[in-house]
């Protein structure tokens, strides 16, 4: 083989083959495969975002449900005796797309109501009413708090899951967790529809609302708004408002400060992400 075919074929290896000759060295351990890794991303085998991915990967392996999960007290559930006008506004306002159903006496969780399941419900006044939550409500699955992260999700990708009850070591439900929360601990914060630019703290919707990211500092806040919300205490927006409810506020939830109407869009059990703000005369 010439020189100019050994530099094809060279080129031709894949970052794979390249990662497996470096492995030659057998790790005895997570810490010497880290370094092994490392060394990879420092030798550009590996880039930036492949080698955090994989150490992501590394990690789930030895967290747990709970670490992640929604506890109970910020679960948005629907109750099993609930009427289909009683459902809407919930499911419209929480813009979620899956919720725990839970009987109304026992408060035991029987199933998984699917916010699409209930569009034919809304197309007839006829079809509204032979409306039965207990005919369209899904099985739903039971995991217990100390599951492994990457167990809970090889039973999510077999079961064909997106959600699941997680349960205490009493039998009771302790919270949720779903397919997105355990994906979103190997890559990063999965963006929805409400989400901003990475650039935009602030962006300006066609209904005259605004969009804002709770990490946008109160000073910047103020310049754009022309406002003096206080920055006493707090740095950014998302610990103004946090002090404001005086819990950690699930998605939903509306405060009002000055002449501002805030709602939350998005949060999770460890801190406000997005708001949807309406700037009141």
């Amino acid at each position: 083989m010439d020189d100019d075919s050994k530099l094809a074929h060279s080129k031709q290896r894949t970052w794979f083959e390249r990662l497996s000759d470096m492995l030659v060295r057998e790790p005895k351990d997570r810490e010497q495969l880290i370094e092994i890794l490392r060394d990879a991303g420092e030798r550009a085998i590996l880039s930036a975002d492949m080698l955090h991915m994989i150490e992501s990967v590394l990690q789930v392996a030895e967290m747990h449900v709970r670490d992640i999960m929604v506890p109970k007290p910020q679960m948005i559930v629907i109750e099993s005796d609930q009427s289909l006008h009683a459902i809407l506004p919930l499911v419209i306002e929480s813009g979620h797309s899956r919720f725990p159903v839970m009987d109304s006496s026992s408060q035991d969780t029987i199933g998984i109501l699917l916010a699409k399941d209930l569009i034919k419900y809304c197309l007839t006044t006829e079809e509204a009413t032979q409306f039965d939550i207990h005919q369209i409500m899904r099985s739903a699955l039971f995991v217990p708090q100390s599951k492994r992260l990457d167990v809970l999700l090889r039973e999510f990708r077999v079961g064909h899951h997106h959600m699941a009850i997680v349960i205490d070591e009493y039998g009771h439900v302790a919270g949720l967790v779903t397919i997105e929360d355990v994906l979103e601990q190997i890559v990063g914060d999965i963006e929805d529809e409400h989400d901003t630019d990475e650039e935009d703290e602030i962006k300006k919707q066609a209904d005259g609302s605004y969009i804002v990211k709770a990490a946008t500092p109160i000073d910047d806040f103020n310049e754009y708004f022309d406002s003096e919300l206080s920055d006493a205490e707090f740095d950014t927006i998302g610990g103004l408002i946090l002090q404001g409810f005086g819990h950690l506020p699930k998605r939903g939830e509306v405060l009002k400060i000055e002449n501002f109407r805030f709602k939350v869009l998005h949060s999770d059990n460890r801190r406000i992400h997005l708001l949807e703000i309406i700037k009141e005369p």
